[in-house]
């Protein structure tokens, strides 16, 4: 599985921006995806993530501002983030935990997909 993230960029504070994640490879193994974001000098954070199903949940410091959505038709995830702040600033990275079922000897290994990561930076 790879994950391809886009729409990152420089915002004012109280401003909008959509963020994406593509996923492709073996995307049939792909159940839940999320968006986290790393801040510098802090740990790596989850921000949203969405069950194939669409239940969601967010950071406490985020809900009511983002959203997490996914298209699976487009084996795509969008995060749309309203009202910026800038301690919103941060490197965002989608994920996607995936299976993979070895043939040769039976058994499940756990993966973790990341894509590139995708900066935002919100202006005060």
């Amino acid at each position: 599985v790879q994950l391809q993230a886009s729409g990152g960029g420089l915002v004012q504070a109280g401003g909008s921006l959509r963020l994406s994640c593509a996923a492709s490879g073996n995307i049939d193994s792909i159940n839940d995806m999320a968006w986290y974001r790393q801040a510098p000098g802090k740990l790596r954070e989850l921000v949203a993530d969405i069950s194939m199903d669409g239940n969601t949940n967010y950071a406490d410091s985020v809900k009511g501002r983002f959203t997490i959505s996914r298209d699976n038709a487009k084996n795509t995830v969008y995060l749309q983030m309203n009202s910026l702040k800038p301690e919103d600033t941060a490197v965002y990275y989608c994920n996607a935990p995936y299976n993979v079922y070895r043939e040769y000897d039976g058994t499940i290994v756990a993966y973790n997909a990341w894509g590139q990561g995708t900066l935002v930076t919100v202006s005060s």
